[in-house]
């Protein structure tokens, strides 16, 4: 059996593939697989915020319409970059075990501390609202390209600091560059970050997957994006959420910001099997709040 694997051309998406191809190989030995990477419309647009431009969803155009085609079997993606609405034909079959889902703090080369002189970095609307929160009156500018280019603009003394996910740092082994860490306390991450969705076509033989499937974190996630997707809410839009399991039971904190860019948060806990309705119920609750 030989699977084609699809990617965006990103160190990190190739990496986030390896990390998929290298399970289904220690558990499926006979399966042979090839990536086949591309670049998407979301690379190539680099000037503007995904927010003007069709959000996330452009990261995935190219690579949804090879699975629709036939030209990859598979495809491999950071759930968080999914959009809400996802074609019947081609649903997630499968889902990583979470890595960290928090935020970091990253400071140029030989920093000891943040010039507040100089911008702060980061891509969404979500993190540039938590970071005003906790450093008020602190400036934010976007900053576009995949981990290394925008490692490379803080150096160059563009930033004072850039705010990026854990899971991305650790997955690029640069560990090393993260000054400290935000406890989801402070920053609640983007839905799903640190989780890894295999996408295929509906008729695509699952079972090969279920080594890589963890079904703990498919819980969780469904429940952050039903949360999302009750407000409207796309990769660029300020709302966030994160799940955790407990027993039996299963808490989901929110995050929301109005036109205004008032935010509040909340959180919700119930039993796991209703962590869809409970993400649902949390947004309304929100909604209603105003």
């Amino acid at each position: 059996m030989k699977i084609r694997i699809g990617s965006r051309e990103s160190k990190l998406a190739v990496i986030q593939s390896e990390i998929f191809m290298e399970e289904m190989r220690k558990n499926n030995p006979g399966v042979e697989m090839e990536l086949i990477t591309m670049k998407t419309t979301g690379d190539k647009i680099l000037d503007r915020t995904l927010d003007k431009v069709g959000g996330k969803g452009l990261f995935l155009k190219e690579l949804e319409q090879a699975l629709l085609e036939g030209k990859v079997d598979l495809t491999v993606h950071s759930l968080k970059d999914m959009a809400m609405d996802i074609r019947e034909e081609i649903p997630i079959l499968a889902v990583s075990k979470r890595e960290d889902p928090r935020d970091v703090l990253v400071l140029p080369q030989g920093a000891k501390e943040i010039d507040f002189s100089k911008p702060f970095g980061c891509a969404s609307l979500r993190r540039k609202l938590q970071i005003q929160a906790l450093y008020p009156g602190a400036a934010v500018k976007p900053v576009r390209g995949n981990v290394l280019t925008r490692l490379a603009k803080l150096d160059a003394g563009e930033y004072c600091a850039l705010i990026l996910a854990y899971a991305g740092m650790k997955r690029l082994h640069l560990e090393s560059r993260i000054h400290s860490v935000f406890e989801v306390e402070e920053i609640l991450p983007s839905a799903c970050q640190g989780v890894l969705a295999v996408q295929g076509r509906k008729d695509f033989d699952r079972s090969v997957l279920s080594s890589f499937h963890d079904e703990e974190t498919f819980i969780t996630s469904m429940a952050e994006r039903s949360f999302v997707r009750a407000l409207d809410g796309g990769c660029s839009s300020p709302v966030a959420a994160y799940a955790q399991i407990q027993g039996n039971q299963i808490s989901i904190a929110g995050f929301f910001a109005d036109d205004d860019g008032n935010c509040s948060k909340d959180k919700i806990t119930g039993p796991k099997e209703d962590g869809v309705a409970l993400g649902q119920e949390l947004a309304n609750i929100m909604k209603r709040r105003g």
